[in-house]
Protein backbone atom coordinates (compact mmCIF):
# COMPACT_ATOMS: atom_id res chain seq x y z
CA UNK A 1 0.00 0.00 0.00
CA UNK A 2 2.86 2.40 0.83
CA UNK A 3 4.43 1.83 -2.59
CA UNK A 4 1.16 2.66 -4.37
CA UNK A 5 0.73 5.83 -2.33
CA UNK A 6 4.24 6.96 -3.27
CA UNK A 7 3.52 6.32 -6.95
CA UNK A 8 0.27 8.26 -6.77
CA UNK A 9 2.05 11.21 -5.14
CA UNK A 10 4.78 11.22 -7.83
CA UNK A 11 2.18 11.07 -10.60
CA UNK A 12 0.16 13.90 -9.08
CA UNK A 13 3.30 16.01 -8.67
CA UNK A 14 4.32 15.43 -12.30
CA UNK A 15 0.85 16.34 -13.58
CA UNK A 16 0.67 19.51 -11.50
CA UNK A 17 4.20 20.69 -12.50
CA UNK A 18 3.99 23.42 -15.19
CA UNK A 19 5.16 22.46 -18.66
CA UNK A 20 8.66 23.92 -19.40
CA UNK A 21 7.19 25.69 -22.45
CA UNK A 22 4.52 27.33 -20.27
CA UNK A 23 6.84 28.55 -17.54
CA UNK A 24 8.16 32.12 -17.49
CA UNK A 25 5.68 33.62 -19.96
CA UNK A 26 6.38 37.14 -18.69
CA UNK A 27 10.09 36.50 -19.10
CA UNK A 28 9.48 35.28 -22.64
CA UNK A 29 7.53 38.42 -23.52
CA UNK A 30 10.28 40.66 -22.11
CA UNK A 31 12.90 38.78 -24.14
CA UNK A 32 10.93 39.18 -27.36
CA UNK A 33 10.37 42.87 -26.63
CA UNK A 34 14.12 43.37 -26.22
CA UNK A 35 14.75 41.80 -29.62
CA UNK A 36 12.06 43.91 -31.29
CA UNK A 37 13.32 47.02 -29.53
CA UNK A 38 16.81 46.57 -31.00
CA UNK A 39 15.48 45.47 -34.39
CA UNK A 40 13.22 48.50 -34.76
CA UNK A 41 15.38 51.06 -32.96
CA UNK A 42 15.59 53.27 -36.05
CA UNK A 43 11.81 53.72 -35.93
CA UNK A 44 11.84 55.13 -32.40
CA UNK A 45 10.92 58.81 -32.89
CA UNK A 46 12.94 61.76 -31.68
CA UNK A 47 9.88 63.86 -31.02
CA UNK A 48 9.89 63.16 -27.29
CA UNK A 49 13.16 63.89 -25.53
CA UNK A 50 15.25 62.93 -28.57
CA UNK A 51 14.72 59.35 -27.42
CA UNK A 52 15.61 57.81 -30.78
CA UNK A 53 19.10 59.31 -30.82
CA UNK A 54 19.69 58.31 -27.20
CA UNK A 55 18.78 54.70 -27.99
CA UNK A 56 21.03 54.79 -31.08
CA UNK A 57 23.91 56.00 -28.93
CA UNK A 58 23.54 53.32 -26.26
CA UNK A 59 22.40 50.52 -28.56
CA UNK A 60 25.42 48.18 -28.11
CA UNK A 61 24.85 48.14 -24.36
CA UNK A 62 21.37 46.63 -24.71
CA UNK A 63 23.22 43.39 -25.36
CA UNK A 64 24.05 43.31 -21.64
CA UNK A 65 20.45 42.27 -20.98
CA UNK A 66 20.88 39.05 -22.99
CA UNK A 67 22.99 37.09 -20.44
CA UNK A 68 20.77 38.45 -17.66
CA UNK A 69 17.67 37.12 -19.39
CA UNK A 70 19.42 33.83 -20.10
CA UNK A 71 20.27 33.38 -16.44
CA UNK A 72 16.67 34.17 -15.48
CA UNK A 73 15.33 31.72 -18.07
CA UNK A 74 17.58 28.93 -16.80
CA UNK A 75 16.63 29.67 -13.20
CA UNK A 76 12.94 29.50 -14.11
CA UNK A 77 13.58 26.44 -16.30
CA UNK A 78 11.59 28.15 -19.02
CA UNK A 79 12.10 26.56 -22.42
CA UNK A 80 10.04 29.29 -24.11
CA UNK A 81 12.20 32.07 -22.65
CA UNK A 82 15.39 30.31 -23.74
CA UNK A 83 14.02 29.90 -27.27
CA UNK A 84 12.89 33.53 -27.35
CA UNK A 85 16.47 34.63 -26.67
CA UNK A 86 17.30 33.65 -30.23
CA UNK A 87 15.69 36.88 -31.48
CA UNK A 88 17.73 39.45 -29.47
CA UNK A 89 20.91 37.40 -29.96
CA UNK A 90 20.53 37.37 -33.75
CA UNK A 91 19.57 41.05 -33.87
CA UNK A 92 22.51 42.13 -31.72
CA UNK A 93 24.97 40.02 -33.70
CA UNK A 94 23.60 41.43 -36.95
CA UNK A 95 24.14 44.96 -35.63
CA UNK A 96 27.45 44.58 -33.85
CA UNK A 97 28.85 41.12 -34.47
CA UNK A 98 31.20 42.54 -37.07
CA UNK A 99 32.88 44.66 -34.39
CA UNK A 100 33.82 41.72 -32.20
CA UNK A 101 36.79 40.59 -34.26
CA UNK A 102 39.99 42.24 -35.43
CA UNK A 103 39.53 43.56 -38.98
CA UNK A 104 42.89 45.31 -39.23
CA UNK A 105 45.40 44.65 -41.99
CA UNK A 106 49.14 45.31 -42.12
CA UNK A 107 50.50 48.16 -44.16
CA UNK A 108 49.16 51.58 -44.99
CA UNK A 109 50.54 54.83 -46.36
CA UNK A 110 50.12 57.13 -43.37
CA UNK A 111 48.78 57.26 -39.82
CA UNK A 112 46.21 59.81 -38.71
CA UNK A 113 45.17 60.46 -35.11
CA UNK A 114 42.69 62.61 -33.20
CA UNK A 115 42.47 63.64 -29.58
CA UNK A 116 40.19 65.80 -27.52
CA UNK A 117 42.95 67.01 -25.23
CA UNK A 118 40.52 68.43 -22.68
CA UNK A 119 40.25 72.07 -21.70
CA UNK A 120 41.05 71.15 -18.11
CA UNK A 121 44.00 68.89 -18.94
CA UNK A 122 46.57 69.43 -16.15
CA UNK A 123 49.50 68.15 -18.23
CA UNK A 124 49.36 69.45 -21.82
CA UNK A 125 53.12 68.98 -22.25
CA UNK A 126 52.93 65.31 -21.30
CA UNK A 127 49.90 64.83 -23.53
CA UNK A 128 51.73 66.43 -26.47
CA UNK A 129 54.79 64.21 -25.98
CA UNK A 130 52.64 61.08 -25.81
CA UNK A 131 50.84 62.00 -29.01
CA UNK A 132 54.09 62.81 -30.82
CA UNK A 133 55.42 59.39 -29.80
CA UNK A 134 52.35 57.65 -31.21
CA UNK A 135 53.78 57.66 -34.73
CA UNK A 136 50.95 59.69 -36.23
CA UNK A 137 51.84 61.52 -39.44
CA UNK A 138 48.80 63.78 -39.22
CA UNK A 139 47.42 64.73 -35.82
CA UNK A 140 44.21 66.61 -34.98
CA UNK A 141 43.57 68.20 -31.59
CA UNK A 142 40.31 69.63 -30.35
CA UNK A 143 39.31 71.57 -27.24
CA UNK A 144 42.50 73.62 -27.34
CA UNK A 145 42.59 76.52 -24.93
CA UNK A 146 44.45 79.76 -25.42
CA UNK A 147 46.45 79.02 -22.28
CA UNK A 148 47.61 75.56 -23.42
CA UNK A 149 48.01 76.30 -27.12
CA UNK A 150 51.60 77.50 -26.79
CA UNK A 151 52.58 74.34 -24.94
CA UNK A 152 51.17 72.10 -27.66
CA UNK A 153 52.82 74.16 -30.39
CA UNK A 154 56.18 73.99 -28.63
CA UNK A 155 56.12 70.27 -27.83
CA UNK A 156 54.56 69.08 -31.09
CA UNK A 157 56.79 71.36 -33.14
CA UNK A 158 59.69 68.99 -32.44
CA UNK A 159 57.94 66.27 -34.46
CA UNK A 160 55.59 68.12 -36.79
CA UNK A 161 57.00 70.81 -39.04
CA UNK A 162 53.61 72.13 -40.14
CA UNK A 163 50.54 73.06 -38.17
CA UNK A 164 47.43 75.20 -38.32
CA UNK A 165 45.05 76.27 -35.57
CA UNK A 166 41.62 77.83 -35.92
CA UNK A 167 39.94 78.71 -32.68
CA UNK A 168 39.85 75.62 -30.47
CA UNK A 169 40.86 73.04 -33.10
CA UNK A 170 44.26 72.37 -34.63
CA UNK A 171 46.05 70.18 -37.15
CA UNK A 172 49.71 69.09 -37.00
CA UNK A 173 51.39 67.40 -39.97
CA UNK A 174 54.73 66.06 -41.14
CA UNK A 175 53.76 67.24 -44.63
CA UNK A 176 52.99 70.78 -45.83
CA UNK A 177 49.53 72.23 -45.28
CA UNK A 178 47.69 74.52 -47.67
CA UNK A 179 44.20 75.94 -48.29
CA UNK A 180 43.57 75.97 -44.55
CA UNK A 181 40.35 77.65 -43.57
CA UNK A 182 37.74 77.73 -40.86
CA UNK A 183 34.63 75.66 -41.54
CA UNK A 184 31.36 77.23 -40.50
CA UNK A 185 29.42 74.54 -38.65
CA UNK A 186 26.80 76.98 -37.33
CA UNK A 187 28.18 77.16 -33.83
CA UNK A 188 27.05 80.80 -33.63
CA UNK A 189 23.37 80.65 -34.35
CA UNK A 190 20.48 83.07 -33.98
CA UNK A 191 19.85 86.77 -34.58
CA UNK A 192 22.86 87.92 -32.54
CA UNK A 193 25.39 85.69 -34.30
CA UNK A 194 25.88 88.07 -37.22
CA UNK A 195 26.56 90.98 -34.87
CA UNK A 196 29.71 89.40 -33.42
CA UNK A 197 33.02 90.66 -34.84
CA UNK A 198 34.88 88.25 -37.12
CA UNK A 199 37.83 87.97 -34.73
CA UNK A 200 35.49 86.97 -31.91
CA UNK A 201 33.82 84.29 -34.02
CA UNK A 202 37.15 82.92 -35.24
CA UNK A 203 38.52 82.70 -31.69
CA UNK A 204 35.82 80.15 -30.89
CA UNK A 205 35.96 78.23 -34.18
CA UNK A 206 35.36 74.50 -33.77
CA UNK A 207 36.14 73.19 -37.27
CA UNK A 208 38.78 73.63 -39.96
CA UNK A 209 39.70 72.21 -43.31
CA UNK A 210 43.21 71.86 -44.77
CA UNK A 211 45.00 70.09 -47.61
CA UNK A 212 47.89 67.83 -46.61
CA UNK A 213 50.49 67.42 -49.38
CA UNK A 214 51.38 63.77 -48.78
CA UNK A 215 53.89 61.93 -50.94
CA UNK A 216 50.92 60.03 -52.42
CA UNK A 217 49.03 63.16 -53.39
CA UNK A 218 46.77 65.76 -51.72
CA UNK A 219 44.55 64.72 -48.83
CA UNK A 220 41.72 66.94 -47.61
CA UNK A 221 41.53 66.82 -43.82
CA UNK A 222 38.65 68.16 -41.75
CA UNK A 223 38.99 68.66 -38.00
CA UNK A 224 35.82 69.22 -36.00
CA UNK A 225 34.52 69.43 -32.48
CA UNK A 226 30.74 69.34 -32.49
CA UNK A 227 28.49 70.64 -29.75
CA UNK A 228 27.93 68.65 -26.60
CA UNK A 229 25.10 66.22 -25.94
CA UNK A 230 23.48 66.28 -22.53
CA UNK A 231 20.87 64.17 -20.75
CA UNK A 232 18.51 66.55 -19.02
CA UNK A 233 15.51 65.39 -16.93
CA UNK A 234 13.37 68.20 -18.35
CA UNK A 235 14.18 67.93 -22.07
CA UNK A 236 15.63 64.42 -22.33
CA UNK A 237 18.62 63.91 -24.62
CA UNK A 238 19.58 67.48 -25.59
CA UNK A 239 21.55 67.58 -28.85
CA UNK A 240 20.29 70.69 -30.65
CA UNK A 241 23.69 72.35 -31.15
CA UNK A 242 25.42 69.09 -32.00
CA UNK A 243 22.79 68.14 -34.56
CA UNK A 244 23.00 71.57 -36.20
CA UNK A 245 26.79 71.28 -36.31
CA UNK A 246 26.58 67.77 -37.79
CA UNK A 247 24.25 68.91 -40.54
CA UNK A 248 26.52 71.83 -41.46
CA UNK A 249 29.62 69.61 -41.38
CA UNK A 250 27.93 67.05 -43.61
CA UNK A 251 27.11 69.78 -46.12
CA UNK A 252 30.71 71.02 -46.08
CA UNK A 253 32.06 67.53 -46.72
CA UNK A 254 29.56 66.98 -49.52
CA UNK A 255 30.98 69.96 -51.44
CA UNK A 256 34.61 68.88 -50.99
CA UNK A 257 36.21 68.47 -54.43
CA UNK A 258 39.21 66.45 -53.34
CA UNK A 259 38.43 62.78 -53.84
CA UNK A 260 40.48 61.78 -50.79
CA UNK A 261 39.01 63.08 -47.53
CA UNK A 262 39.58 62.35 -43.84
CA UNK A 263 37.46 63.71 -41.01
CA UNK A 264 39.06 63.75 -37.55
CA UNK A 265 37.06 64.94 -34.61
CA UNK A 266 35.12 64.68 -31.42
CA UNK A 267 31.62 64.46 -32.84
CA UNK A 268 29.98 63.97 -29.44
CA UNK A 269 28.03 61.05 -30.83
CA UNK A 270 28.34 57.57 -32.25
CA UNK A 271 28.09 56.68 -35.92
CA UNK A 272 24.89 54.75 -35.16
CA UNK A 273 23.16 58.01 -34.20
CA UNK A 274 20.77 59.09 -36.97
CA UNK A 275 21.87 62.70 -36.46
CA UNK A 276 25.04 61.88 -38.42
CA UNK A 277 23.32 60.47 -41.49
CA UNK A 278 24.58 63.43 -43.54
CA UNK A 279 28.15 62.39 -42.70
CA UNK A 280 27.91 58.60 -42.51
CA UNK A 281 26.12 58.46 -45.87
CA UNK A 282 29.21 60.01 -47.49
CA UNK A 283 32.06 58.66 -45.35
CA UNK A 284 33.10 55.39 -43.69
CA UNK A 285 34.20 54.89 -40.12
CA UNK A 286 37.79 53.62 -39.95
CA UNK A 287 36.91 51.74 -36.77
CA UNK A 288 33.95 49.98 -38.37
CA UNK A 289 35.98 48.98 -41.42
CA UNK A 290 39.36 48.09 -39.92
CA UNK A 291 39.17 48.30 -36.14
CA UNK A 292 39.51 45.79 -33.34
CA UNK A 293 36.40 45.84 -31.17
CA UNK A 294 34.18 48.83 -30.46
CA UNK A 295 37.01 51.31 -29.95
CA UNK A 296 35.24 53.20 -27.16
CA UNK A 297 36.92 56.53 -26.42
CA UNK A 298 34.88 58.23 -23.67
CA UNK A 299 35.04 58.60 -20.76
CA UNK A 300 38.72 57.75 -20.46
CA UNK A 301 38.37 56.21 -17.00
CA UNK A 302 35.70 53.73 -18.17
CA UNK A 303 35.09 54.04 -21.93
CA UNK A 304 31.45 53.35 -22.84
CA UNK A 305 30.95 55.03 -26.22
CA UNK A 306 33.03 56.03 -29.22
CA UNK A 307 32.42 59.71 -29.83
CA UNK A 308 35.90 60.46 -31.21
CA UNK A 309 35.74 59.53 -34.86
CA UNK A 310 37.98 58.98 -37.87
CA UNK A 311 35.88 59.03 -41.03
CA UNK A 312 37.25 58.55 -44.54
CA UNK A 313 36.29 58.88 -48.19
CA UNK A 314 38.41 57.89 -51.18
CA UNK A 315 41.04 56.13 -49.05
CA UNK A 316 41.15 52.68 -47.47
CA UNK A 317 41.41 52.17 -43.69
CA UNK A 318 43.88 49.39 -42.95
CA UNK A 319 43.72 49.51 -39.17
CA UNK A 320 42.14 51.56 -36.41
CA UNK A 321 42.83 51.60 -32.69
CA UNK A 322 42.59 53.53 -29.43
CA UNK A 323 45.77 55.06 -28.03
CA UNK A 324 46.75 54.98 -24.33
CA UNK A 325 45.13 57.49 -22.00
CA UNK A 326 46.57 60.93 -21.41
CA UNK A 327 45.39 63.38 -18.75
CA UNK A 328 42.30 64.17 -20.82
CA UNK A 329 38.83 62.75 -20.20
CA UNK A 330 38.92 61.32 -23.76
CA UNK A 331 41.13 58.62 -25.22
CA UNK A 332 43.07 59.42 -28.41
CA UNK A 333 42.14 57.44 -31.53
CA UNK A 334 44.27 56.57 -34.54
CA UNK A 335 44.01 54.86 -37.92
CA UNK A 336 46.33 53.70 -40.67
CA UNK A 337 45.09 54.48 -44.19
CA UNK A 338 46.22 53.75 -47.73
CA UNK A 339 45.34 54.55 -51.34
Amino acid sequence: MGVWRARVRRTAHAVSRPDPWKRGLVLTVLTLLLGLFMLLHARIPNRVGNLGSLVDTLLPWFGVFIPVLLAAALWRRSASAVAALLLPVLVWLNLFGGLLGDKSHPGGDLTVAEHNVGAGNPDPAGTARALAASGADVLALVELTEKARGTYEKELGKTYRYHAVRGTVGLWSKWPLSDTRQVDIKTDYGPLAATKPADVRSAYARALRSTVATDRGPLAVYVAHLGSARVNPRVGFWTDTRDRNAQALGQAVSTERNERVVLLGDLNGTTEDRAFDGITSRMRSAQDVAGDGFGFSWPATFPMVRIDQIMVRGVTPESSWVLPATRSDHLPVAARISW
